[in-house]
């Protein structure tokens, strides 16, 4: 799904008045009674509802809003939000809406604020996605107010105060129960700082035009099925384990093997053909028990390793030792085929990075939780802050950064961007990233491209973690529970229609 800023939402609003053609207050009409329908399905005529309107086109769908609501004899409170400045669709709806003998009330000051008892539901249609400010004076206080009391808030297309694709300074959002968006998300809605005011997040389809939405390209996508059923490569009948690669892992230590165990069986689910772990000799025995599957070598001829390998991955639970340093660094200036960098080898890339642009035709792809990605490029005050750097490194040091997190983001060197939409706060616990790094790693082997790797890979892992933690509990899951769902995703995934 394609994820539009502002400006591109506004120009599709306009090229569907266009070509259908059909007036702007129509396109409104439709807008609001999606919003409607959601409400008749989600709510309960005994609510009262308080319809708080701005003056722009998003307080315009408001008051369709409450008289539709008003038609189907709800209990509806209309109040706007006072200025000189009003839209046409604005002022239309209000014409019609006034023609129900309704009575509206202006909010000037805040005496003038509505009473909102246990019973209402606040619908929040003060302003839309063209903000590009930080709300103030009576505005801000509203919010403000709204937030304080006890009553759900449903917010139309966006939460007022809160913009669609800038980072705004500021408290006055609306902290919604539930979001009703049009058509597509928004960015705002994948950035982590912002949860606490989108709440429950549901996309409504009122048929903007089709062509605009295939022929505009965007900057940031989120993966949905339609991406994965194109990226995903069913098995040929006759292929051997030779067609689908030989993994190398560089992972694990004395006291760290789970992670080389989990890496390795996340690779060896992912459907490699072969998967090799390079491990210290002492070590090798907990992989022959745990993972017959795999294979062990102890060499220190670490060029020797690599001979007939299709893809590596390093770090879940190596050690920093400077014997690793060297390591790293080898791989970077003499591995020229598909490289993934996890954990202990994030920190040690840190002094190594400057050799990451020197890849050409096989990018890095490292994948960093949140604290790692700060201490490999620096610290940023917000989420839009680290998108952007994110955006900026994957750029200038060409490579992929799989930014681990609830819409783990991937940024691409060639400036297209994807957020993932499976996983949940269960996959949050130990050895989930060592499974990540294992499917990566897997997919690579497999011949995937980078790109695509690190799409299908995090959807599929997200997916997986879905699974375990519909079997298991979000809070009893844990790292092998994913591996162990690989299968049932990857039968998922094969249902997808294109």
């Amino acid at each position: 799904m394609k994820i539009f800023t502002a400006a591109q939402i506004q120009d599709w609003d306009k090229q569907t008045i266009k070509q259908e053609p059909i007036a702007s207050a129509v396109l409104m009409e439709r807008a609001a009674t999606a919003c409607f329908k959601w409400l008749q399905k989600n709510t309960t005529v005994d609510k009262h509802f308080i319809v708080c309107c701005g003056t722009g086109n998003n307080g315009g769908d408001g008051l369709v809003i409450a008289r539709l609501l008003l038609k189907a004899k709800y209990n509806v409170s209309v109040y706007i939000l006072d200025n000189k400045k009003r839209s046409d669709g604005f002022s239309i709806n209000l014409i019609r809406l006034s023609a129900l003998k309704m009575e509206v009330a202006y909010i000037k000051t805040a005496k003038d604020f509505p009473s909102i008892s246990k019973n209402a539901i606040v619908i929040d249609a003060l302003f839309g996605t063209g903000l590009d400010r930080p709300l103030k004076n009576s505005a801000a206080y509203l919010v403000s107010y709204i937030n304080q009391q006890n009553a759900p808030v449903i917010s139309i297309d966006i939460p007022s105060g809160l913009s669609a694709d800038v980072f705004l300074d500021s408290d006055a959002i609306i902290k919604a129960t539930h979001t009703l968006t049009f058509q597509t998300s928004k960015l705002a809605f994948y950035l982590s700082g912002n949860a606490v005011y989108t709440g429950a997040i549901h996309i409504l389809d009122i048929g903007l035009d089709k062509k605009y939405y295939a022929t505009i390209r965007t900057q940031f996508e989120a993966v949905d099925e339609a991406m994965i059923h194109q990226l995903y490569k069913p098995r040929d009948a006759f292929a051997h384990k030779y067609n689908f690669g030989h993994a190398l892992l560089y992972a694990g230590s004395k006291n760290m093997m789970g992670a080389a165990v989990l890496c390795a069986k996340a690779c060896v689910r992912s459907g490699v053909g072969l998967a090799t772990l390079h491990v210290t000799a002492d070590c090798e025995a907990v992989i022959h028990t745990t993972l017959p599957e795999a294979i062990t070598v102890t060499a220190n001829d670490t060029d020797k390793t690599w001979i007939k390998k299709s893809a590596i991955a390093i770090g879940p639970g190596l050690e920093d030792t400077s014997r690793n340093k060297q390591l790293l660094k080898k791989l970077l200036q003499g591995w020229q085929l598909p490289l993934v960098i996890d954990a202990t080898a994030l920190t040690i890339l840190s002094s190594l990075k400057d050799l990451l642009p020197k890849r050409k035709l096989h990018p890095v792809i490292l994948t960093p939780h949140a604290g790692e990605f700060e201490k490999l490029f620096g610290k940023t005050n917000n989420s839009f802050e680290t998108l952007q750097l994110a955006i900026e490194k994957a750029a200038s040091l060409n490579c992929y950064i799989v930014l681990k997190g609830h819409y783990t983001f991937i940024a691409c060197p060639d400036g297209q961007h994807y957020f993932n939409t499976t996983g949940n706060a269960g996959m949050a616990t130990a050895g989930s990233g060592d499974t990540l790094t294992g499917i990566l790693c897997g997919l690579l082997a497999q011949g995937y491209t980078e790109k695509k790797a690190c799409i299908l890979g995090v959807y599929l892992h997200g997916l997986a973690g879905d699974i375990a933690a519909e079997k298991f509990s979000q809070e009893a899951m844990m790292a092998s529970d994913i591996s162990d769902c690989l299968g049932e995703a990857f039968k998922l995934i094969k249902s997808y229609a294109g």
